[in-house]
């Protein structure tokens, strides 16, 4: 996607989390947890879990390979620049963002209205509100006024997820995605028709695999994809 680059991660092992071994949203409880990706945040990151409006609510493999990929290899890079985080959930990916890099400017978490209150909680516990700015959009639909268009970066971990909103994702990054873009997007392969979605958006953007992670390799093979 006009330089959208995809991760893979099989460092999974690394997380100690594997999508497999995830409790359904029936089982899993809210808690709160802390992530520090192995002393890449000198202050841990406190992501608060919670499924009531949605498994968006909950820590997925793939946002742990795109946030640490990020602080690994993209710390000082990111200074100045416009980003945005696509299904953020919790915001995960954004919140390690803003905890361990130097922005000037807002970075946006969007996701659907149901998971704002989860957004704005998370935010709060990380002291992040002069920081990061939650809002809602809704994929398919025109970009809100108060939502950047063609920003720099855009973030995206397990948006391949929910098949018939495929369509409206690409409608989406349609949308964002501009000239001078870079899409970061990560996701686990979990069925034939993700990788015709793959195949789809080849068709819009410039899509390249990230290929300079060294935990490349390990995530790869639990089916991650950046």
């Amino acid at each position: 996607m006009a330089n959208v680059q995809s991760a893979s991660t099989d460092s999974i092992e690394a997380f100690a989390v594997s999508e497999d071994l995830v409790q359904s949203p029936s089982h899993k409880h809210a808690d709160t947890c802390n992530v520090d990706f192995e002393g890449l945040l000198s202050k841990p990151l406190r992501l608060h879990e919670d499924l009531a409006e949605g498994c968006g609510g909950q820590l997925w493999p793939a946002g742990m390979v795109l946030a640490r990929y990020m602080l690994q290899k993209h710390r000082e890079r990111l200074e100045g620049k416009i980003i945005l985080e696509l299904g953020a959930g919790g915001g995960l990916v954004g919140l390690a963002i803003a905890l361990g890099c130097e922005l000037q400017t807002p970075l946006y978490i969007t996701d659907q209205r149901p998971m704002m209150a989860l957004m704005q909680r998370n935010i709060k516990l990380n002291d992040l509100a002069a920081h990061v700015l939650p809002a809602v959009l809704d994929w398919g639909e025109l970009i809100q006024p108060d939502i950047p268009t063609h920003p720099d970066i855009v973030l995206a971990a397990d948006c391949v997820y929910y098949e018939p909103a495929f369509p409206l994702l690409q409608a989406t990054l349609a949308q964002l995605i501009g000239p001078k873009t870079t899409c970061y997007f990560c996701f686990k392969k979990r069925r034939r028709a993700d990788l015709h979605f793959i195949k789809a958006v080849r068709k819009m953007f410039d899509v390249q695999e990230v290929s300079d992670d060294v935990n490349r390799e390990i995530y790869r093979r639990d089916n991650i994809f950046l």
